[in-house]
């Protein structure tokens, strides 16, 4: 059984060596299942032994650029003196690491994959234990990646990453719980907008931070309780 993990690694890494190298020539909008394939040294077919789809490839090729922002995020949160701060800080931090890859952030965030996100991040940190800077026990792994990452990390999408931060929120009294909801649907579609911007050229990385950071701040001001 062991051995056969190691094969299965192994060859996973190879495909997502071969992904990982498209993304830095071409871009991560030019990988193909037959260029992944033939960069690796693989018949196509085999990729399906390892992965659902192309999108499945795609995001584990992603997760070797998004180990920054998941270790950033602690250091973010430290001196937060309250939810409504915390808030603020964790979507500093998104912005920041989002903003400087957003083709790789959107296909993570946004992807059309068959499960959660979670259950595949966790299936990568499985195989790959190494991407959290510790040695993991197979029986200890979700455990620790859920104090080693953080939760807007390993939410199954955009939208309930957003909500971890809003009910902490609504616990110390900024926000209504009948308003958490409007909050959290406004900073998804405000952060997704300005991410398609920056993608399509209209807009800069620090026009990104700036913009999303301001009318973030517009939005959860409109909704504070006085």
């Amino acid at each position: 059984m062991e051995k056969r993990k190691i094969r299965r690694k192994r060859t996973m890494t190879h495909f997502i060596d071969a992904a990982d190298k498209i993304i830095k020539e071409e871009g991560i909008n030019k990988i193909t299942i037959r260029k992944v394939a033939d960069k690796a040294g693989y018949n196509s077919a085999t990729i399906y032994n390892y992965f659902e789809n192309l999108d499945h490839l795609i995001l584990f090729a992603a997760m070797r650029y998004i180990k920054d922002y998941s270790l950033a995020l602690p250091e973010y949160l430290k001196d937060a003196k309250n939810a409504l701060d915390k808030f603020f800080k964790v979507w500093e931090c998104f912005c920041h690491f989002s903003f400087k890859d957003p083709e790789i952030y959107y296909a993570i965030f946004f992807a059309n994959l068959d499960k959660d996100l979670k259950e595949y991040i966790i299936d990568y940190y499985k195989l790959f234990p190494e991407e959290l800077g510790v040695q993991l026990k197979e029986n200890q792994l979700e455990e620790t990646q859920l104090k080693s990452i953080s939760t807007m990390l390993l939410r199954h999408n955009i939208y309930e990453r957003g909500m971890a931060t809003i009910n902490e929120c609504v616990k110390e009294g900024f926000i209504r719980a009948e308003d958490s909801e409007t909050l959290n649907e406004m900073g998804t579609l405000l952060y997704e907008g300005i991410l398609l911007q920056l993608i399509n050229g209209k807009i800069n990385y620090d026009e990104a931070v700036e913009n999303t950071m301001k009318y973030i701040k517009i939005v959860i001001e409109s909704l504070l309780i006085k």
